[in-house]
């Protein structure tokens, strides 16, 4: 496999990272995921400003992996939302429950990825396949 038919470290690390800010912890009985930025988020001002500096670590890894200047601008505005609705008394702690921003820019990340890389991926996974079955051909 050639680096691009794998996805990059930052890539990785984006997606654990959104992980434990949006989805990280399963709630018993109504089985709905959650993550840090939805408790922390709880702490009135601080809390949302601490998530929204997590969340620009993610669009900083997008940065680093060369994503163009249109979608980064997507991303942060992503997380300025998210950010902003945490300013409404209650209703910003419920719209954190459900607008979950790092999980949508990772999203964005993945897609940008495997646009750029389609080519590649795509052949190395003909290429595998091809040896999988010479494998099970013999």
């Amino acid at each position: 496999m050639t680096s691009q038919t794998k996805a990059p470290k930052e890539l990785l690390k984006a997606q654990k990272w959104a992980n434990m800010l949006d989805t990280a912890i399963k709630l018993p009985v109504i089985n709905f995921r959650v993550g840090l930025d939805s408790i922390v988020g709880l702490i009135p001002g601080v809390g949302d400003a601490l998530m929204l500096f997590a969340g620009f670590r993610i669009i900083r890894m997008g940065q680093k992996l060369g994503m163009p200047n249109d979608l980064i601008k997507v991303m942060v505005r992503n997380s300025v939302l998210d950010f902003g609705l945490g300013f409404i008394p209650f209703i910003g702690d419920v719209a954190d429950f459900f607008y979950k921003s790092n999980s949508k820019n990772v999203q964005i990340m993945e897609r940008w990825w495997i646009e750029n890389n389609k080519a590649a991926v795509d052949a190395s996974a003909r290429e595998q396949f091809r040896d999988w079955e010479e494998k099970f051909d013999s």
